[in-house]
Protein backbone atom coordinates (compact mmCIF):
# COMPACT_ATOMS: atom_id res chain seq x y z
CA UNK A 1 0.00 0.00 0.00
CA UNK A 2 1.80 3.20 -1.19
CA UNK A 3 2.49 6.19 1.83
CA UNK A 4 -0.50 8.30 1.18
CA UNK A 5 -3.12 5.27 1.19
CA UNK A 6 -1.58 4.44 4.44
CA UNK A 7 -2.08 7.92 5.75
CA UNK A 8 -6.14 8.18 4.54
CA UNK A 9 -6.15 4.87 6.65
CA UNK A 10 -5.36 5.80 9.47
CA UNK A 11 -7.18 9.70 9.01
CA UNK A 12 -10.23 6.86 8.29
CA UNK A 13 -10.02 5.57 11.38
CA UNK A 14 -9.80 8.74 13.39
CA UNK A 15 -13.39 9.48 12.36
CA UNK A 16 -12.69 11.20 9.26
CA UNK A 17 -15.36 11.89 6.33
CA UNK A 18 -15.72 10.16 2.99
CA UNK A 19 -16.20 13.15 1.13
CA UNK A 20 -12.66 14.02 2.23
CA UNK A 21 -11.04 11.30 1.96
CA UNK A 22 -12.33 11.69 -1.45
CA UNK A 23 -10.95 15.06 -2.18
CA UNK A 24 -7.51 14.30 -0.56
CA UNK A 25 -7.38 11.16 -2.73
CA UNK A 26 -7.86 13.70 -5.62
CA UNK A 27 -4.59 15.56 -4.89
CA UNK A 28 -2.17 14.16 -6.90
CA UNK A 29 1.31 16.23 -5.53
CA UNK A 30 1.81 14.42 -2.18
CA UNK A 31 3.69 18.24 -1.62
CA UNK A 32 -0.10 19.59 -1.76
CA UNK A 33 -1.55 16.56 0.00
CA UNK A 34 0.85 17.08 3.13
CA UNK A 35 0.18 20.95 2.98
CA UNK A 36 -3.85 20.06 3.02
CA UNK A 37 -3.31 17.77 6.14
CA UNK A 38 -1.43 20.49 8.28
CA UNK A 39 -3.55 23.15 7.62
CA UNK A 40 -6.47 21.56 8.10
CA UNK A 41 -5.11 19.98 11.16
CA UNK A 42 -6.20 16.53 9.80
CA UNK A 43 -2.55 15.07 11.53
CA UNK A 44 -0.35 16.92 13.19
CA UNK A 45 3.54 17.04 12.20
CA UNK A 46 4.55 14.93 14.80
CA UNK A 47 1.83 12.14 14.00
CA UNK A 48 3.29 12.58 10.15
CA UNK A 49 6.68 11.89 10.87
CA UNK A 50 5.51 8.87 13.23
CA UNK A 51 3.76 7.49 10.19
CA UNK A 52 7.07 8.27 8.19
CA UNK A 53 9.07 6.54 10.48
CA UNK A 54 7.37 3.04 10.77
CA UNK A 55 6.87 3.15 6.92
CA UNK A 56 10.44 3.41 6.20
CA UNK A 57 11.73 1.93 9.01
CA UNK A 58 13.74 4.96 10.13
CA UNK A 59 14.47 5.86 13.44
CA UNK A 60 12.48 9.28 14.40
CA UNK A 61 14.78 11.89 16.54
CA UNK A 62 14.74 14.90 18.06
CA UNK A 63 17.49 17.51 16.79
CA UNK A 64 17.30 20.17 19.52
CA UNK A 65 19.64 19.34 22.16
CA UNK A 66 22.08 17.53 19.39
CA UNK A 67 25.99 18.98 20.19
CA UNK A 68 27.64 20.23 16.80
CA UNK A 69 30.74 18.68 15.16
CA UNK A 70 32.25 21.20 13.26
CA UNK A 71 34.13 18.28 11.42
CA UNK A 72 30.58 17.23 9.82
CA UNK A 73 30.20 20.07 7.24
CA UNK A 74 33.13 19.14 5.71
CA UNK A 75 31.88 15.82 5.31
CA UNK A 76 28.27 17.17 3.94
CA UNK A 77 28.99 20.43 1.75
CA UNK A 78 26.94 22.88 2.57
CA UNK A 79 25.10 23.22 -0.97
CA UNK A 80 23.87 19.87 -0.68
CA UNK A 81 22.70 19.85 2.84
CA UNK A 82 20.46 23.07 1.34
CA UNK A 83 19.41 21.49 -1.65
CA UNK A 84 18.22 18.42 0.10
CA UNK A 85 16.87 19.67 3.12
CA UNK A 86 19.36 17.10 5.46
CA UNK A 87 21.81 17.62 7.93
CA UNK A 88 24.74 15.50 9.03
CA UNK A 89 24.27 14.47 12.74
CA UNK A 90 27.02 12.14 13.36
CA UNK A 91 30.02 10.41 11.97
CA UNK A 92 31.55 6.91 12.83
CA UNK A 93 34.49 4.94 11.04
CA UNK A 94 32.76 4.32 7.51
CA UNK A 95 29.61 5.83 8.29
CA UNK A 96 27.84 9.11 8.03
CA UNK A 97 24.48 9.53 9.83
CA UNK A 98 21.89 12.11 8.21
CA UNK A 99 18.92 13.59 9.13
CA UNK A 100 16.65 13.80 6.69
CA UNK A 101 12.58 14.62 6.68
CA UNK A 102 11.68 13.09 4.00
CA UNK A 103 12.44 9.81 3.18
CA UNK A 104 10.06 8.89 0.48
CA UNK A 105 12.05 10.62 -2.25
CA UNK A 106 14.14 8.03 -3.69
CA UNK A 107 16.33 10.11 -5.80
CA UNK A 108 17.75 12.07 -3.27
CA UNK A 109 18.65 9.16 -1.72
CA UNK A 110 20.25 7.80 -4.91
CA UNK A 111 22.27 11.31 -5.44
CA UNK A 112 23.77 11.16 -1.90
CA UNK A 113 25.30 7.52 -2.69
CA UNK A 114 27.14 9.14 -4.87
CA UNK A 115 28.13 12.62 -3.26
CA UNK A 116 29.20 10.86 0.01
CA UNK A 117 31.89 9.34 0.17
CA UNK A 118 30.62 7.21 2.98
CA UNK A 119 28.22 4.66 3.52
CA UNK A 120 24.86 6.64 4.89
CA UNK A 121 22.78 6.07 8.01
CA UNK A 122 19.26 8.16 8.13
CA UNK A 123 17.36 9.22 10.79
CA UNK A 124 13.85 10.83 10.59
CA UNK A 125 13.19 14.90 12.17
CA UNK A 126 11.35 17.72 11.33
CA UNK A 127 12.08 19.89 8.47
CA UNK A 128 12.25 22.81 11.13
CA UNK A 129 14.93 21.10 13.22
CA UNK A 130 17.34 20.57 10.06
CA UNK A 131 16.93 24.34 9.32
CA UNK A 132 17.88 25.17 12.23
CA UNK A 133 20.68 22.52 12.47
CA UNK A 134 21.59 23.57 9.11
CA UNK A 135 22.03 27.28 10.66
CA UNK A 136 24.14 26.36 13.40
CA UNK A 137 26.54 23.99 11.57
CA UNK A 138 27.25 25.77 8.69
CA UNK A 139 26.61 29.33 9.21
CA UNK A 140 24.53 30.53 6.85
CA UNK A 141 25.06 33.93 5.16
CA UNK A 142 22.69 36.72 5.16
CA UNK A 143 20.87 37.54 1.73
CA UNK A 144 21.93 40.22 -0.21
CA UNK A 145 18.88 42.03 0.92
CA UNK A 146 18.69 41.82 4.14
CA UNK A 147 15.12 42.52 5.02
CA UNK A 148 14.78 41.53 8.72
CA UNK A 149 17.38 44.15 10.01
CA UNK A 150 15.58 46.59 7.81
CA UNK A 151 12.53 46.00 9.84
CA UNK A 152 14.02 46.36 12.96
CA UNK A 153 14.07 50.59 12.80
CA UNK A 154 10.46 50.56 12.08
CA UNK A 155 8.98 51.56 15.34
CA UNK A 156 6.58 50.09 17.58
CA UNK A 157 3.18 50.95 16.37
CA UNK A 158 0.08 49.10 18.25
CA UNK A 159 -1.73 46.37 16.63
CA UNK A 160 -5.11 46.53 16.25
CA UNK A 161 -7.86 44.95 14.99
CA UNK A 162 -8.37 45.11 11.69
CA UNK A 163 -12.10 46.19 11.69
CA UNK A 164 -11.00 49.15 14.12
CA UNK A 165 -8.04 50.34 11.63
CA UNK A 166 -8.31 54.16 11.19
CA UNK A 167 -7.55 54.23 7.00
CA UNK A 168 -5.44 57.42 6.91
CA UNK A 169 -3.02 56.69 10.33
CA UNK A 170 -2.28 53.16 7.96
CA UNK A 171 -2.17 55.38 5.05
CA UNK A 172 0.51 57.43 6.88
CA UNK A 173 2.09 54.60 8.10
CA UNK A 174 2.37 52.72 4.63
CA UNK A 175 4.14 56.08 3.76
CA UNK A 176 7.21 56.14 5.63
CA UNK A 177 10.47 55.39 4.31
CA UNK A 178 11.58 52.24 5.97
CA UNK A 179 7.77 50.69 4.84
CA UNK A 180 8.02 51.56 1.19
CA UNK A 181 12.11 50.41 1.56
CA UNK A 182 11.00 47.33 2.65
CA UNK A 183 8.23 46.57 -0.07
CA UNK A 184 10.71 47.69 -2.50
CA UNK A 185 13.34 45.10 -1.55
CA UNK A 186 10.54 42.73 -1.65
CA UNK A 187 9.83 43.88 -5.64
CA UNK A 188 13.63 43.98 -6.73
CA UNK A 189 14.11 40.44 -4.70
CA UNK A 190 11.90 39.30 -6.76
CA UNK A 191 12.99 40.28 -9.47
CA UNK A 192 16.76 39.34 -9.27
CA UNK A 193 15.55 36.02 -8.44
CA UNK A 194 13.54 35.05 -11.35
CA UNK A 195 10.54 35.03 -9.63
CA UNK A 196 7.06 34.34 -11.49
CA UNK A 197 5.28 34.97 -8.19
CA UNK A 198 5.65 37.30 -4.88
CA UNK A 199 3.70 35.53 -2.14
CA UNK A 200 3.08 37.79 1.14
CA UNK A 201 0.73 35.83 3.40
CA UNK A 202 -0.21 36.86 7.04
CA UNK A 203 -0.03 34.40 9.56
CA UNK A 204 -0.70 34.20 13.44
CA UNK A 205 2.82 35.63 14.59
CA UNK A 206 4.25 36.96 11.34
CA UNK A 207 4.09 38.17 7.95
CA UNK A 208 5.37 35.14 5.98
CA UNK A 209 7.27 36.46 1.88
CA UNK A 210 7.67 33.32 -0.58
CA UNK A 211 8.74 33.56 -4.15
CA UNK A 212 7.61 30.92 -7.02
CA UNK A 213 11.06 30.60 -8.81
CA UNK A 214 11.15 28.10 -11.84
CA UNK A 215 7.15 26.88 -10.66
CA UNK A 216 8.35 25.98 -7.09
CA UNK A 217 7.43 28.31 -3.68
CA UNK A 218 10.50 28.79 -2.03
CA UNK A 219 10.48 30.67 1.40
CA UNK A 220 11.99 34.01 1.49
CA UNK A 221 11.44 35.67 5.06
CA UNK A 222 9.03 36.09 8.21
CA UNK A 223 8.55 39.99 8.62
CA UNK A 224 7.06 40.68 12.37
CA UNK A 225 3.66 40.81 12.80
CA UNK A 226 3.58 44.44 13.76
CA UNK A 227 4.57 45.55 10.20
CA UNK A 228 1.91 43.56 8.55
CA UNK A 229 -0.66 46.90 8.41
CA UNK A 230 1.28 49.07 7.05
CA UNK A 231 2.56 46.91 3.92
CA UNK A 232 0.09 45.64 3.44
CA UNK A 233 -2.06 49.37 2.59
CA UNK A 234 1.50 50.21 0.98
CA UNK A 235 0.34 47.79 -1.70
CA UNK A 236 -3.22 48.62 -1.69
CA UNK A 237 -1.63 52.28 -2.74
CA UNK A 238 0.50 51.22 -5.35
CA UNK A 239 -2.00 48.72 -6.78
CA UNK A 240 -5.05 50.97 -6.55
CA UNK A 241 -7.13 48.90 -4.75
CA UNK A 242 -9.96 50.13 -1.72
CA UNK A 243 -8.04 50.85 1.43
CA UNK A 244 -11.40 50.85 3.31
CA UNK A 245 -12.36 47.31 2.08
CA UNK A 246 -11.01 44.13 3.72
CA UNK A 247 -13.35 41.37 3.45
CA UNK A 248 -13.89 40.96 -0.16
CA UNK A 249 -10.82 40.04 -2.72
CA UNK A 250 -9.67 42.90 -5.49
CA UNK A 251 -7.66 42.79 -8.30
CA UNK A 252 -5.11 45.57 -9.32
CA UNK A 253 -2.26 46.24 -10.71
CA UNK A 254 1.02 48.54 -11.04
CA UNK A 255 3.90 49.02 -13.43
CA UNK A 256 7.85 49.31 -12.24
CA UNK A 257 10.85 49.67 -14.03
CA UNK A 258 13.99 46.88 -13.69
CA UNK A 259 16.90 47.33 -15.56
CA UNK A 260 15.91 49.60 -18.22
CA UNK A 261 12.36 47.70 -19.11
CA UNK A 262 9.33 47.92 -17.71
CA UNK A 263 7.03 45.15 -15.35
CA UNK A 264 4.08 44.59 -14.82
CA UNK A 265 2.68 43.48 -11.45
CA UNK A 266 -0.70 41.98 -11.34
CA UNK A 267 -1.95 41.89 -8.08
CA UNK A 268 -4.73 39.94 -6.47
CA UNK A 269 -5.85 40.32 -2.38
CA UNK A 270 -7.57 37.55 -0.64
CA UNK A 271 -9.20 38.01 3.03
CA UNK A 272 -7.91 35.18 5.57
CA UNK A 273 -7.79 35.09 9.21
CA UNK A 274 -4.87 36.27 10.17
CA UNK A 275 -5.56 39.58 7.56
CA UNK A 276 -5.34 39.90 3.27
CA UNK A 277 -2.64 37.59 1.35
CA UNK A 278 -1.44 39.34 -1.79
CA UNK A 279 -0.39 37.59 -4.88
CA UNK A 280 1.82 39.15 -7.25
CA UNK A 281 1.99 38.18 -10.47
CA UNK A 282 5.21 39.26 -12.56
CA UNK A 283 4.71 40.25 -15.87
CA UNK A 284 7.82 40.57 -18.33
CA UNK A 285 6.97 41.21 -22.02
CA UNK A 286 10.44 40.67 -22.66
CA UNK A 287 9.43 37.30 -22.31
CA UNK A 288 7.13 37.53 -25.46
CA UNK A 289 8.99 38.11 -27.97
CA UNK A 290 11.43 35.63 -28.44
CA UNK A 291 9.50 33.63 -31.10
CA UNK A 292 8.56 30.56 -31.24
CA UNK A 293 11.59 29.28 -32.14
CA UNK A 294 13.26 30.36 -28.93
CA UNK A 295 10.78 29.09 -25.88
CA UNK A 296 12.81 25.81 -26.06
CA UNK A 297 10.56 23.08 -27.77
CA UNK A 298 12.31 20.09 -29.32
CA UNK A 299 12.30 20.30 -33.07
CA UNK A 300 9.80 17.42 -33.64
CA UNK A 301 6.82 19.28 -31.95
CA UNK A 302 8.16 22.53 -32.72
CA UNK A 303 7.87 21.69 -36.64
CA UNK A 304 4.25 19.84 -36.13
CA UNK A 305 3.36 23.53 -34.53
CA UNK A 306 4.76 25.70 -36.94
CA UNK A 307 3.18 23.83 -39.84
CA UNK A 308 -0.35 24.57 -37.87
CA UNK A 309 -0.06 27.97 -37.55
CA UNK A 310 0.00 28.66 -41.13
CA UNK A 311 -3.46 27.48 -41.91
CA UNK A 312 -5.84 29.90 -42.39
CA UNK A 313 -8.60 28.74 -40.53
CA UNK A 314 -9.64 26.19 -38.25
CA UNK A 315 -8.71 25.61 -34.74
CA UNK A 316 -5.39 25.43 -32.20
CA UNK A 317 -5.57 23.96 -28.63
CA UNK A 318 -3.39 24.49 -26.18
CA UNK A 319 -3.70 22.59 -23.10
CA UNK A 320 -2.25 21.68 -19.56
CA UNK A 321 -2.97 22.82 -16.26
CA UNK A 322 -2.70 26.19 -14.74
CA UNK A 323 1.49 27.26 -14.60
CA UNK A 324 2.07 25.40 -17.41
CA UNK A 325 3.31 28.04 -19.78
CA UNK A 326 -0.18 27.82 -21.94
CA UNK A 327 -0.50 32.25 -22.16
CA UNK A 328 2.97 32.68 -23.09
CA UNK A 329 2.65 30.18 -25.91
CA UNK A 330 -0.25 31.60 -27.04
CA UNK A 331 1.21 35.22 -27.32
CA UNK A 332 4.10 34.66 -28.57
CA UNK A 333 1.97 32.81 -31.84
CA UNK A 334 -0.10 35.54 -31.78
CA UNK A 335 3.14 37.93 -31.77
CA UNK A 336 4.63 35.95 -34.78
CA UNK A 337 1.20 36.31 -36.65
CA UNK A 338 0.79 39.67 -35.87
CA UNK A 339 1.09 41.53 -39.09
CA UNK A 340 -0.48 45.09 -40.92
CA UNK A 341 -2.52 42.55 -42.88
CA UNK A 342 -4.30 40.58 -40.31
CA UNK A 343 -6.97 41.45 -37.80
CA UNK A 344 -6.05 40.62 -34.77
CA UNK A 345 -8.84 40.29 -31.31
CA UNK A 346 -8.06 38.58 -27.94
CA UNK A 347 -10.58 38.12 -25.46
CA UNK A 348 -9.14 37.25 -22.16
CA UNK A 349 -9.55 36.97 -18.12
CA UNK A 350 -7.34 39.09 -17.52
CA UNK A 351 -5.41 40.77 -20.49
CA UNK A 352 -2.20 40.10 -19.32
CA UNK A 353 0.39 41.72 -21.66
CA UNK A 354 -0.60 44.26 -23.99
CA UNK A 355 0.72 43.89 -26.83
CA UNK A 356 0.67 46.86 -29.90
CA UNK A 357 -1.13 46.11 -32.94
CA UNK A 358 -3.89 43.99 -31.96
CA UNK A 359 -7.08 44.48 -30.39
CA UNK A 360 -7.58 43.24 -26.76
CA UNK A 361 -11.16 42.53 -24.31
CA UNK A 362 -11.36 42.22 -21.13
CA UNK A 363 -14.22 39.90 -20.17
CA UNK A 364 -16.30 41.46 -17.59
CA UNK A 365 -18.82 38.94 -15.99
CA UNK A 366 -20.19 41.20 -14.34
CA UNK A 367 -21.81 43.27 -16.96
CA UNK A 368 -22.58 39.97 -19.05
CA UNK A 369 -19.33 40.69 -21.17
CA UNK A 370 -17.98 36.71 -20.78
CA UNK A 371 -16.56 34.61 -23.25
CA UNK A 372 -19.09 33.38 -25.37
CA UNK A 373 -20.90 36.83 -25.55
CA UNK A 374 -17.38 38.79 -25.87
CA UNK A 375 -16.85 35.98 -28.76
CA UNK A 376 -20.18 36.93 -30.17
CA UNK A 377 -19.15 40.79 -30.81
CA UNK A 378 -15.63 39.82 -31.81
CA UNK A 379 -17.06 37.79 -34.60
CA UNK A 380 -19.00 41.12 -36.09
CA UNK A 381 -15.79 42.60 -36.75
CA UNK A 382 -14.15 40.94 -39.17
CA UNK A 383 -11.60 39.53 -37.95
CA UNK A 384 -8.50 37.05 -39.25
CA UNK A 385 -7.37 35.36 -36.01
CA UNK A 386 -8.79 35.23 -32.57
CA UNK A 387 -7.27 34.25 -29.16
CA UNK A 388 -9.87 33.06 -26.79
CA UNK A 389 -8.34 33.14 -22.98
CA UNK A 390 -10.01 29.75 -22.28
CA UNK A 391 -13.20 27.42 -23.83
CA UNK A 392 -15.05 27.07 -20.30
CA UNK A 393 -18.21 26.13 -21.85
CA UNK A 394 -20.83 24.55 -23.94
CA UNK A 395 -21.48 28.13 -25.34
CA UNK A 396 -18.30 29.10 -25.94
CA UNK A 397 -16.78 26.10 -27.52
CA UNK A 398 -20.14 26.34 -29.61
CA UNK A 399 -19.46 29.95 -31.31
CA UNK A 400 -15.56 28.87 -31.41
CA UNK A 401 -16.09 25.67 -33.45
CA UNK A 402 -18.24 27.51 -35.51
CA UNK A 403 -16.21 30.17 -36.41
CA UNK A 404 -13.16 28.27 -36.96
CA UNK A 405 -15.12 26.34 -39.62
CA UNK A 406 -16.36 29.84 -41.29
CA UNK A 407 -12.81 31.41 -42.29
CA UNK A 408 -11.30 32.47 -38.86
CA UNK A 409 -8.42 31.06 -37.20
CA UNK A 410 -9.22 30.09 -33.17
CA UNK A 411 -5.90 30.11 -30.47
CA UNK A 412 -7.60 29.13 -27.41
CA UNK A 413 -6.68 26.51 -24.47
CA UNK A 414 -8.53 23.57 -22.06
CA UNK A 415 -7.57 22.20 -18.80
CA UNK A 416 -6.91 19.03 -19.91
CA UNK A 417 -4.24 16.32 -19.00
CA UNK A 418 -3.01 15.48 -22.50
CA UNK A 419 -3.94 16.06 -26.09
CA UNK A 420 -6.39 13.37 -26.63
CA UNK A 421 -8.10 14.37 -23.94
CA UNK A 422 -9.00 17.69 -25.14
CA UNK A 423 -10.98 15.76 -27.63
CA UNK A 424 -13.04 13.68 -24.71
CA UNK A 425 -13.67 17.13 -23.18
CA UNK A 426 -15.36 19.02 -26.17
CA UNK A 427 -17.62 15.87 -26.54
CA UNK A 428 -18.40 16.09 -22.80
CA UNK A 429 -19.42 19.85 -23.49
CA UNK A 430 -22.06 18.37 -25.83
CA UNK A 431 -20.43 19.44 -29.31
CA UNK A 432 -20.58 16.97 -32.06
CA UNK A 433 -17.79 15.05 -32.80
CA UNK A 434 -18.62 15.65 -36.52
CA UNK A 435 -17.80 19.47 -35.77
CA UNK A 436 -14.78 18.89 -33.65
CA UNK A 437 -13.09 16.81 -36.76
CA UNK A 438 -14.22 19.45 -39.44
CA UNK A 439 -12.62 22.17 -37.15
CA UNK A 440 -9.63 20.96 -35.44
CA UNK A 441 -5.88 21.46 -36.67
CA UNK A 442 -4.25 20.50 -33.72
CA UNK A 443 -3.95 19.67 -29.96
CA UNK A 444 -0.84 20.27 -27.80
CA UNK A 445 -0.54 19.78 -24.25
CA UNK A 446 2.39 21.09 -22.31
CA UNK A 447 4.11 21.58 -18.98
CA UNK A 448 6.92 23.33 -17.99
CA UNK A 449 10.74 21.26 -16.14
CA UNK A 450 12.68 23.26 -14.45
CA UNK A 451 16.26 23.52 -16.50
CA UNK A 452 19.49 21.68 -14.68
CA UNK A 453 21.84 24.85 -14.01
CA UNK A 454 25.12 24.68 -16.37
CA UNK A 455 27.10 25.83 -13.30
CA UNK A 456 26.61 22.90 -11.51
CA UNK A 457 26.10 20.43 -13.23
CA UNK A 458 26.96 16.87 -13.43
CA UNK A 459 26.33 13.05 -14.93
CA UNK A 460 25.73 9.68 -13.69
CA UNK A 461 24.75 6.70 -13.79
CA UNK A 462 21.46 5.14 -12.12
CA UNK A 463 20.64 2.36 -10.73
CA UNK A 464 19.13 0.02 -12.45
CA UNK A 465 16.33 -0.89 -9.97
CA UNK A 466 15.21 3.15 -10.35
CA UNK A 467 15.08 2.37 -13.90
CA UNK A 468 13.70 -0.66 -13.30
CA UNK A 469 10.51 1.24 -11.43
CA UNK A 470 10.48 3.88 -14.06
CA UNK A 471 10.45 1.34 -17.01
CA UNK A 472 13.14 2.20 -18.66
CA UNK A 473 15.36 -0.83 -18.27
CA UNK A 474 16.85 -0.34 -21.66
CA UNK A 475 18.51 2.90 -20.73
CA UNK A 476 20.90 1.13 -18.01
CA UNK A 477 23.67 2.07 -20.05
CA UNK A 478 22.83 5.95 -20.38
CA UNK A 479 24.23 8.98 -18.47
CA UNK A 480 21.78 11.15 -16.84
CA UNK A 481 22.25 14.81 -15.57
CA UNK A 482 21.65 16.69 -12.48
CA UNK A 483 22.70 19.84 -10.52
CA UNK A 484 24.19 19.69 -7.07
CA UNK A 485 23.53 23.01 -6.19
CA UNK A 486 25.82 26.17 -6.50
CA UNK A 487 25.50 30.10 -5.95
CA UNK A 488 24.41 30.27 -9.51
CA UNK A 489 21.30 28.76 -8.74
CA UNK A 490 20.76 29.43 -5.09
CA UNK A 491 21.71 25.97 -4.11
CA UNK A 492 18.74 24.07 -5.77
CA UNK A 493 20.67 22.77 -8.48
CA UNK A 494 17.96 24.32 -11.47
CA UNK A 495 17.70 27.60 -13.45
CA UNK A 496 15.09 27.88 -15.42
CA UNK A 497 12.25 26.07 -17.18
CA UNK A 498 12.13 24.57 -20.38
CA UNK A 499 8.78 23.52 -22.23
CA UNK A 500 7.50 19.78 -23.12
CA UNK A 501 5.26 19.57 -25.51
CA UNK A 502 3.18 16.79 -27.63
CA UNK A 503 0.81 17.81 -29.93
CA UNK A 504 -1.87 15.51 -32.27
CA UNK A 505 -2.73 17.17 -35.32
CA UNK A 506 -5.46 16.50 -36.90
CA UNK A 507 -5.31 14.36 -39.85
CA UNK A 508 -7.78 12.67 -41.67
CA UNK A 509 -6.89 9.03 -39.98
CA UNK A 510 -7.93 11.13 -36.74
CA UNK A 511 -10.55 12.96 -37.72
CA UNK A 512 -12.32 9.30 -38.75
CA UNK A 513 -11.50 8.03 -34.95
CA UNK A 514 -13.53 11.07 -33.76
CA UNK A 515 -16.28 10.91 -35.53
CA UNK A 516 -16.75 7.40 -34.54
CA UNK A 517 -16.73 8.68 -31.07
CA UNK A 518 -13.10 6.75 -29.78
CA UNK A 519 -11.88 7.63 -26.39
CA UNK A 520 -9.32 9.72 -25.52
CA UNK A 521 -7.52 6.24 -24.69
CA UNK A 522 -8.20 4.66 -28.13
CA UNK A 523 -6.73 7.94 -30.20
CA UNK A 524 -3.70 8.07 -28.02
CA UNK A 525 -3.05 4.24 -28.68
CA UNK A 526 -3.83 4.17 -32.63
CA UNK A 527 -1.60 7.47 -32.99
CA UNK A 528 1.52 6.01 -31.26
CA UNK A 529 1.27 2.95 -32.95
CA UNK A 530 0.97 4.13 -36.14
CA UNK A 531 1.88 8.03 -36.54
CA UNK A 532 4.97 8.09 -34.47
CA UNK A 533 2.64 9.98 -31.72
CA UNK A 534 5.34 11.35 -29.05
CA UNK A 535 3.56 11.75 -25.47
CA UNK A 536 5.28 14.45 -22.67
CA UNK A 537 6.74 11.45 -21.05
CA UNK A 538 8.96 10.88 -24.42
CA UNK A 539 9.65 14.73 -24.73
CA UNK A 540 10.86 14.70 -21.32
CA UNK A 541 13.01 11.87 -21.58
CA UNK A 542 14.32 12.78 -24.56
CA UNK A 543 15.55 15.93 -22.42
CA UNK A 544 16.88 14.06 -20.10
CA UNK A 545 19.37 12.51 -22.10
CA UNK A 546 20.15 15.82 -23.76
CA UNK A 547 21.11 16.83 -20.13
CA UNK A 548 18.73 19.62 -19.98
CA UNK A 549 16.40 18.40 -17.10
CA UNK A 550 17.06 16.02 -14.21
CA UNK A 551 15.27 12.13 -14.31
CA UNK A 552 13.40 13.56 -10.90
CA UNK A 553 12.24 16.48 -12.60
CA UNK A 554 10.51 13.91 -15.54
CA UNK A 555 9.03 12.16 -12.84
CA UNK A 556 7.50 15.10 -10.85
CA UNK A 557 5.95 16.81 -13.87
CA UNK A 558 4.93 13.80 -15.51
CA UNK A 559 3.28 11.44 -13.13
CA UNK A 560 0.18 11.76 -14.60
CA UNK A 561 1.58 9.96 -17.80
CA UNK A 562 2.59 6.40 -15.70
Amino acid sequence: MRLKEKILVKLKNKGISENEIKELLAIKEFSEFKERLFSEKLLTKEEFLKILSEEFQIPLVSLKDLKINEDLKKLLPKDIALKYKIAPVESRENILKIAISDPSDIFVKQDLEILVNKKIEYVLASEEEIKILQKRLYGLEKDTVDILKEVKDLGEPELTEVEELKVDSVIREAERPPIVKIVDLLLYEGLRRRASDIHIEPKEDCLKVRYRIDGILQEAYNIPKKNQNAIIARLKIMSRLDMTETRVPQDGRFKVKFEGREIDFRVSSLPSIFGEKFVLRILDKENLFVGLDKLGFSPEPLEIFKEAIKRPFGMILVTGPTGSGKSTTLYSIIQQLNTPDRNIITIEDPVEYQIEGITQIQVRPEIGLDFAQGLRAILRQSPDIILVGEIRDTETADIAIKAALTGTLILSTLHTNDACGAITRLENMGIEPFLIASSLILVTAQRLCRKICDKCKYSYNVSEVVLKRLGLEHLKDKKFYYGKGCQNCNNTGYKGRTPILECLYIDDAVKELIIKSASSDQIKNFVIKNKGFKTLRDDALKKCLEGVISLEEMVRVTAEEE
